[in-house]
């Protein structure tokens, strides 16, 4: 399903030289893993150069695979049509993006972005302000290799100031969990969450129903928990995914404790009942 056609569909296809970094480009019939990485932006010119630079540096040798970077403007007015405009004649990998008049919600950009992802792609949400590590889709890659019937992954992450620095002790670490219904009562008694840590097929997302494009906030967990629900509990991989910006726009800014309740009472009204059917409390108040 192609992007509607509201939208202003800016679509480069780019030949591709042979690649030093062992990243082979669109073969018209891939055998190789193809990992398709998913960035809604909005209003973020002064920090989207370095996202864009942090996937176009994965390295994925010794292992093959393919990887795309696909990108939703939704309605910007800084300037950031002119740098994807720009960014998408670069060498390999492929960029692609699309450009909305209204500023969308992030679940709608990311649903439209993966309808436009191979059907066998490995999927990775990436924020317009975060920074993918150089070997993070290799990681992946070999720990999809090492459980091949397993369709999510998630990671550790970092978190930096708006400079990149590093911030001591605000980590993020995955836990590991014994069974999904585990990891569902870590969720919602708030001692565990995921944020764009993740990586996932297009089948499993396809197979939940996507991303809620009505949700304000909280959008990817109440992906997760739909993914827990469907029975799918995540490999937890042993790597860094990507760097997690702080600064003064960050969309998180004052989400607290209690608001963080307020997303998970939202999040159990919708599966209460499947929910309660596993003896998952509801959050606290």
């Amino acid at each position: 399903m192609a992007i509607p056609s509201r939208v202003f569909q800016l679509d480069y296809e780019l030949s591709c030289p042979p690649c030093p970094r062992n990243l082979s480009p669109y073969p018209a019939e891939r055998e190789a893993m193809h990992f398709t990485v998913i960035t809604p932006t909005h209003q973020r010119r002064d920090l989207l150069p370095e996202t864009v630079a942090s996937v176009r540096a994965s390295i994925s040798a010794p292992l093959d695979f393919s990887l795309e970077h696909l990108l939703y403007d939704n309605g910007s007015s800084d300037g950031t049509t002119a740098f994807l405009q720009q960014a998408a004649t670069q060498p390999y990998p492929p960029l692609r993006h699309w450009h909305d008049p209204a500023n969308r919600r992030p679940g709608f950009a990311r649903n439209e972005l993966s309808k436009e992802a191979p059907a066998d792609a490995w999927i990775v949400p990436l924020d317009d302000d975060d920074l993918l590590l150089q070997r993070t889709l290799y990681h992946y890659a070999a720990q999809i290799q090492a459980n091949p019937d397993r369709p999510w992954l998630v990671a550790d992450f970092l978190r930096v100031d708006e400079h990149g620095r590093y911030l001591p002790s605000e980590d993020y670490y995955a836990w590991q969990f014994d069974s999904p219904t585990a990891m569902l009562q870590a969720i919602f008694r708030a001692e565990h969450f995921i944020q764009g840590n993740v990586c996932y097929t297009k089948k499993l997302l396809d197979d939940v129903g996507g991303y809620d494009a009505e949700l304000p906030m909280a959008e990817d967990l109440d992906l997760y928990v739909r993914f827990l629900l469907a029975g799918h509990l995540p490999v937890v991989c042993p790597h860094i995914s990507h760097l997690h910006r702080f600064h003064a726009s960050n969309t998180s800014q004052g989400v607290d404790a209690a608001k963080h309740n307020a997303d998970l009472q939202v999040i159990y009204d919708k599966y209460a009942a499947q929910l309660r059917a596993l003896g998952i409390a509801e959050p606290s108040k």
